[in-house]
Protein backbone atom coordinates (compact mmCIF):
# COMPACT_ATOMS: atom_id res chain seq x y z
CA UNK A 1 0.00 0.00 0.00
CA UNK A 2 1.31 3.45 -0.95
CA UNK A 3 2.11 5.58 2.08
CA UNK A 4 -0.22 8.49 2.71
CA UNK A 5 1.42 11.90 3.16
CA UNK A 6 0.03 14.78 5.25
CA UNK A 7 0.96 18.46 5.21
CA UNK A 8 0.27 20.09 8.58
CA UNK A 9 0.76 23.80 9.12
CA UNK A 10 1.89 24.81 12.58
CA UNK A 11 3.07 21.28 13.33
CA UNK A 12 5.88 22.11 15.73
CA UNK A 13 3.68 22.69 18.79
CA UNK A 14 0.22 22.31 20.30
CA UNK A 15 -2.55 20.77 18.27
CA UNK A 16 -0.42 20.55 15.13
CA UNK A 17 2.27 18.59 16.94
CA UNK A 18 -0.27 16.16 18.38
CA UNK A 19 -1.87 15.75 14.97
CA UNK A 20 1.51 14.98 13.41
CA UNK A 21 2.31 12.35 16.04
CA UNK A 22 -1.12 10.72 15.84
CA UNK A 23 -0.97 10.47 12.06
CA UNK A 24 2.63 9.24 12.12
CA UNK A 25 1.64 6.42 14.48
CA UNK A 26 -0.90 5.39 11.83
CA UNK A 27 1.81 5.21 9.19
CA UNK A 28 1.24 8.59 7.56
CA UNK A 29 4.30 10.51 6.36
CA UNK A 30 4.47 14.06 7.70
CA UNK A 31 5.49 17.34 6.12
CA UNK A 32 5.01 19.90 8.87
CA UNK A 33 5.59 23.62 9.03
CA UNK A 34 6.95 25.90 11.71
CA UNK A 35 7.23 29.67 11.88
CA UNK A 36 9.99 30.43 14.39
CA UNK A 37 11.31 27.48 16.35
CA UNK A 38 13.56 25.23 14.29
CA UNK A 39 14.52 23.43 17.50
CA UNK A 40 10.91 22.41 18.20
CA UNK A 41 10.59 21.30 14.57
CA UNK A 42 13.71 19.15 14.86
CA UNK A 43 12.43 17.61 18.08
CA UNK A 44 9.16 16.63 16.40
CA UNK A 45 11.01 14.97 13.51
CA UNK A 46 13.10 13.00 16.00
CA UNK A 47 9.99 11.87 17.90
CA UNK A 48 8.27 10.74 14.71
CA UNK A 49 11.36 8.86 13.56
CA UNK A 50 11.58 7.23 17.00
CA UNK A 51 8.20 5.57 16.44
CA UNK A 52 9.24 4.40 12.97
CA UNK A 53 7.69 7.27 11.02
CA UNK A 54 9.05 9.69 8.44
CA UNK A 55 8.84 13.46 8.67
CA UNK A 56 10.23 16.69 7.27
CA UNK A 57 9.70 20.23 8.52
CA UNK A 58 9.58 23.40 6.40
CA UNK A 59 9.50 27.02 7.52
CA UNK A 60 6.30 28.91 6.72
CA UNK A 61 4.39 31.95 7.92
CA UNK A 62 0.78 31.30 6.94
CA UNK A 63 0.01 35.01 7.24
CA UNK A 64 2.47 35.80 4.43
CA UNK A 65 0.70 34.57 1.31
CA UNK A 66 3.32 35.95 -1.09
CA UNK A 67 5.61 33.10 0.03
CA UNK A 68 3.15 30.34 -0.84
CA UNK A 69 4.34 29.79 -4.41
CA UNK A 70 7.89 29.17 -3.21
CA UNK A 71 6.58 27.01 -0.35
CA UNK A 72 4.62 24.83 -2.78
CA UNK A 73 7.83 24.32 -4.76
CA UNK A 74 9.62 23.30 -1.54
CA UNK A 75 6.84 20.83 -0.77
CA UNK A 76 7.15 19.31 -4.24
CA UNK A 77 10.90 18.93 -3.77
CA UNK A 78 10.46 17.42 -0.29
CA UNK A 79 7.91 14.93 -1.56
CA UNK A 80 10.42 13.69 -4.13
CA UNK A 81 13.55 13.67 -1.97
CA UNK A 82 12.09 12.50 1.36
CA UNK A 83 9.14 10.34 0.31
CA UNK A 84 9.81 9.31 -3.28
CA UNK A 85 6.51 10.65 -4.60
CA UNK A 86 5.10 13.70 -6.37
CA UNK A 87 1.78 14.08 -4.57
CA UNK A 88 0.29 14.15 -1.08
CA UNK A 89 -3.02 13.10 0.47
CA UNK A 90 -3.98 15.25 3.47
CA UNK A 91 -3.80 19.01 4.08
CA UNK A 92 -4.43 20.23 7.62
CA UNK A 93 -4.71 24.01 7.82
CA UNK A 94 -3.91 24.31 11.51
CA UNK A 95 -1.43 27.15 12.07
CA UNK A 96 -2.64 30.25 13.82
CA UNK A 97 -2.90 32.25 17.00
CA UNK A 98 -5.54 34.29 18.77
CA UNK A 99 -5.74 37.91 19.79
CA UNK A 100 -7.52 39.60 22.69
CA UNK A 101 -9.11 42.67 21.11
CA UNK A 102 -12.43 44.03 22.42
CA UNK A 103 -14.53 45.60 19.67
CA UNK A 104 -14.20 49.10 21.17
CA UNK A 105 -10.40 48.91 21.14
CA UNK A 106 -9.55 46.61 18.22
CA UNK A 107 -7.19 47.97 15.61
CA UNK A 108 -7.19 47.46 11.87
CA UNK A 109 -3.77 45.83 12.20
CA UNK A 110 -5.22 43.23 14.58
CA UNK A 111 -8.13 42.63 12.23
CA UNK A 112 -5.82 42.23 9.25
CA UNK A 113 -3.60 39.82 11.19
CA UNK A 114 -6.53 37.54 12.02
CA UNK A 115 -7.85 37.56 8.45
CA UNK A 116 -4.41 37.00 6.94
CA UNK A 117 -3.59 34.13 9.28
CA UNK A 118 -6.93 32.34 9.54
CA UNK A 119 -8.73 33.04 6.24
CA UNK A 120 -6.37 34.33 3.56
CA UNK A 121 -3.72 31.80 4.57
CA UNK A 122 -5.82 28.60 4.40
CA UNK A 123 -7.54 29.75 1.20
CA UNK A 124 -4.48 30.62 -0.85
CA UNK A 125 -2.22 27.95 0.60
CA UNK A 126 -4.81 25.35 -0.35
CA UNK A 127 -5.03 26.91 -3.80
CA UNK A 128 -1.27 26.63 -4.34
CA UNK A 129 -1.15 23.02 -3.14
CA UNK A 130 -4.21 21.67 -4.97
CA UNK A 131 -2.24 20.70 -8.11
CA UNK A 132 -0.22 18.16 -6.08
CA UNK A 133 -3.03 16.97 -3.79
CA UNK A 134 -4.22 13.52 -4.81
CA UNK A 135 -7.74 13.08 -6.12
CA UNK A 136 -9.70 11.53 -3.26
CA UNK A 137 -7.55 13.45 -0.79
CA UNK A 138 -8.63 15.23 2.37
CA UNK A 139 -8.51 18.83 3.59
CA UNK A 140 -9.19 19.71 7.23
CA UNK A 141 -9.44 23.32 8.36
CA UNK A 142 -9.00 24.06 12.05
CA UNK A 143 -11.68 26.42 13.36
CA UNK A 144 -12.49 27.25 16.99
CA UNK A 145 -15.15 26.70 19.62
CA UNK A 146 -15.32 30.50 19.88
CA UNK A 147 -17.53 30.44 16.78
CA UNK A 148 -20.22 28.82 18.96
CA UNK A 149 -19.25 29.95 22.47
CA UNK A 150 -18.67 33.66 23.02
CA UNK A 151 -16.17 35.32 25.32
CA UNK A 152 -15.60 39.06 25.38
CA UNK A 153 -12.47 40.17 23.57
CA UNK A 154 -12.16 37.34 21.06
CA UNK A 155 -14.53 38.62 18.37
CA UNK A 156 -11.88 39.21 15.71
CA UNK A 157 -10.43 35.74 16.11
CA UNK A 158 -13.87 34.10 16.20
CA UNK A 159 -15.09 36.00 13.15
CA UNK A 160 -12.12 34.84 11.09
CA UNK A 161 -12.73 31.26 12.22
CA UNK A 162 -16.44 31.54 11.36
CA UNK A 163 -15.39 32.53 7.86
CA UNK A 164 -13.20 29.43 7.70
CA UNK A 165 -16.22 27.24 8.48
CA UNK A 166 -18.15 28.85 5.63
CA UNK A 167 -15.16 28.52 3.30
CA UNK A 168 -15.00 24.82 4.20
CA UNK A 169 -18.48 24.26 2.76
CA UNK A 170 -17.61 25.95 -0.50
CA UNK A 171 -14.34 24.05 -0.78
CA UNK A 172 -16.29 20.81 -0.35
CA UNK A 173 -18.72 21.76 -3.13
CA UNK A 174 -16.04 22.90 -5.54
CA UNK A 175 -13.57 20.04 -4.97
CA UNK A 176 -16.13 17.26 -4.84
CA UNK A 177 -15.61 16.41 -8.51
CA UNK A 178 -12.08 15.33 -7.60
CA UNK A 179 -13.32 13.24 -4.69
CA UNK A 180 -11.62 15.58 -2.23
CA UNK A 181 -13.40 15.70 1.12
CA UNK A 182 -13.19 19.00 3.03
CA UNK A 183 -14.18 19.38 6.66
CA UNK A 184 -13.36 21.58 9.63
CA UNK A 185 -12.83 20.92 13.31
CA UNK A 186 -13.77 23.26 16.15
CA UNK A 187 -11.84 22.47 19.35
CA UNK A 188 -13.03 23.79 22.67
CA UNK A 189 -10.73 24.92 25.49
CA UNK A 190 -7.45 23.00 25.25
CA UNK A 191 -4.53 22.95 27.68
CA UNK A 192 -1.74 24.06 25.33
CA UNK A 193 0.44 27.16 25.00
CA UNK A 194 -2.26 28.83 22.89
CA UNK A 195 -3.17 32.28 24.20
CA UNK A 196 -0.11 32.33 26.42
CA UNK A 197 -0.99 28.96 27.93
CA UNK A 198 -3.59 30.39 30.31
CA UNK A 199 -5.90 27.33 30.14
CA UNK A 200 -2.95 25.02 30.73
CA UNK A 201 -1.08 27.01 33.37
CA UNK A 202 -3.68 28.94 35.39
CA UNK A 203 -5.39 26.47 37.74
CA UNK A 204 -8.26 28.85 38.43
CA UNK A 205 -9.01 29.38 34.74
CA UNK A 206 -8.66 25.67 34.08
CA UNK A 207 -11.12 24.77 36.86
CA UNK A 208 -13.59 27.48 35.84
CA UNK A 209 -13.71 26.30 32.22
CA UNK A 210 -13.88 22.64 33.23
CA UNK A 211 -17.18 23.37 34.99
CA UNK A 212 -18.69 24.29 31.62
CA UNK A 213 -17.64 21.04 29.92
CA UNK A 214 -19.90 18.01 30.15
CA UNK A 215 -16.97 15.62 30.55
CA UNK A 216 -15.66 17.65 33.48
CA UNK A 217 -12.21 18.68 32.24
CA UNK A 218 -10.55 20.86 29.64
CA UNK A 219 -9.21 19.19 26.54
CA UNK A 220 -5.67 17.98 25.96
CA UNK A 221 -3.79 18.26 22.68
CA UNK A 222 -4.12 14.52 22.05
CA UNK A 223 -7.91 14.79 22.31
CA UNK A 224 -7.72 16.87 19.15
CA UNK A 225 -4.83 15.13 17.40
CA UNK A 226 -6.58 11.77 17.62
CA UNK A 227 -9.85 13.33 16.44
CA UNK A 228 -8.13 14.77 13.39
CA UNK A 229 -6.70 11.36 12.53
CA UNK A 230 -10.16 9.84 12.83
CA UNK A 231 -11.80 12.50 10.65
CA UNK A 232 -9.18 12.03 7.94
CA UNK A 233 -9.58 8.25 7.99
CA UNK A 234 -11.65 6.28 5.52
CA UNK A 235 -14.03 5.43 8.36
CA UNK A 236 -15.51 8.93 7.96
CA UNK A 237 -15.33 9.00 4.17
CA UNK A 238 -18.94 10.17 3.82
CA UNK A 239 -18.57 13.23 6.07
CA UNK A 240 -18.02 16.28 3.89
CA UNK A 241 -18.45 20.04 4.20
CA UNK A 242 -19.12 19.94 7.93
CA UNK A 243 -17.54 21.27 11.10
CA UNK A 244 -16.95 18.77 13.90
CA UNK A 245 -17.33 20.18 17.40
CA UNK A 246 -14.63 18.50 19.50
CA UNK A 247 -14.96 20.18 22.87
CA UNK A 248 -15.99 17.46 25.28
CA UNK A 249 -19.43 19.09 25.34
CA UNK A 250 -18.46 22.67 26.26
CA UNK A 251 -21.25 25.13 27.12
CA UNK A 252 -24.03 22.86 25.98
Amino acid sequence: MTQKIAIITGASRGLGRSTALNLARRGVGIIGTYRNSAAEADTLVAEIEAVGGAAAMLKLDVADSVTFFAFAASVADTLKTSFGTERFDYLINNAGEGVYAPVADATEAQFDAMIDMHLRGPLFLTQKLLPILNDGGRILNVSSGFVRVTMAGYGLYASAKAAVQTLTKFMAIELGARGIRVNAIAPGAIATDFGGGVVRDDEGVNAFIAQSIALGRVGQADDIGSAVAAILSDDLHWANGTTFDVSGGQSL
